[in-house]
């Protein structure tokens, strides 16, 4: 038995090296080359560590940094798909909980079903940790997009209204002191324009 689900697991771990290869919109913010997703993951984590006192509630970062680390494993089979691609909110919903069946389906039990509940978790967005880490899914990419003078906001012609209302929900819901941040940012990006 333990042989079986030391198995599953390095055959879980050898396909999440997928992740590597799956290319984001977002640039490095040297702007040298476009970030893959599972660097994202890992900025995301870091983002966690550092920035957990600025999360509405109290969190527990041990569990938003396992959702950071798990929320885009999805993408190893429906690839990116950013919040302005025009890509369905249902149809991405749909591929992506198709994706993560498969993907956490990998591992043996419970690990599967720990590793889906905390995807689900993330996605409903509705625990403090879930609304947190969705707030730093959003923010790490709105920084970029800042700090990269517009980056895919410019090449998607994203607008202020659909910066606030694309982004401003999700972080003001789960870290209102980086959306206070980030709303000062984005106005000055705009009004430089």
């Amino acid at each position: 038995m333990q042989t079986n689900t030391l198995e599953k697991q390095l055959a879980f771990l050898r396909e999440i090296d997928q992740l590597k290869s799956v290319i984001r919109q977002s640039p490095l913010l040297d702007r040298s080359r476009k970030e893959n997703s599972a660097e994202h993951s890992w900025h995301l984590a870091m983002y966690a560590v550092v920035l957990a006192e600025h999360a509405c509630e109290t969190v527990d970062a041990a569990r938003v940094i396992k959702m950071l680390l798990l929320h885009d494993i999805v993408e190893i089979d429906v690839g990116d798909l950013p919040i302005h691609g025009g890509t369905s909110v249902e149809v991405q919903a749909e591929q992506e909980s198709i994706a993560a069946g498969r993907l956490f389906g990998l591992l043996p039990q419970p690990q599967c079903d720990t590793f889906l509940a905390l995807w689900q978790e993330f996605e409903q967005a509705q625990t403090a940790d879930a609304k947190f880490a969705k707030a730093l899914d959003r923010f790490q990419p709105l920084l970029v997009n800042i700090f990269t003078e517009g980056g895919t906001w410019t090449e998607n012609n994203v607008s202020l209204e659909q910066v606030f209302s694309r982004y401003g929900p999700v972080i003001q819901a789960g870290a209102p002191a980086l959306w206070a941040v980030c709303e000062r940012w984005v106005t000055r990006h705009f009004q430089g324009r």
